[in-house]
């Protein structure tokens, strides 16, 4: 009975070690760099795609198709490219 205890809590001590040790190395300045740009692409998507959906909202809504343009491009402006909030990128 104590060899199986004793064994158990080896188990035990060895599984939280090794959960321990497969944690993320911290990353390099280019990799910091790189994951920077991802998560601020990540938000202008999310940006424009909120825009857009206002402007369908606008239509919607019955507006002016010049009227909901116009807040489109406002929306948009500084992070997407184009007449249309469109979605290359401005780099």
């Amino acid at each position: 009975m104590r060899l199986l205890i004793l064994s158990i809590v080896l188990m035990l001590a060895t599984s939280v070690a090794s959960s321990q040790s497969s944690a993320p190395a911290p990353k390099s300045g280019a990799r910091a760099a790189e994951e920077a740009h991802r998560q601020e692409d990540i938000a202008k998507h999310r940006q424009m795609a909120r825009a857009h959906e206002d402007a369908a909202k606008c239509l919607e809504a019955g507006e002016k198709e010049s009227v909901c343009q116009e807040r489109l491009q406002a929306a948009c402006k500084g992070i997407a490219v184009g007449r249309y909030c469109g979605m290359r990128h401005a780099h």
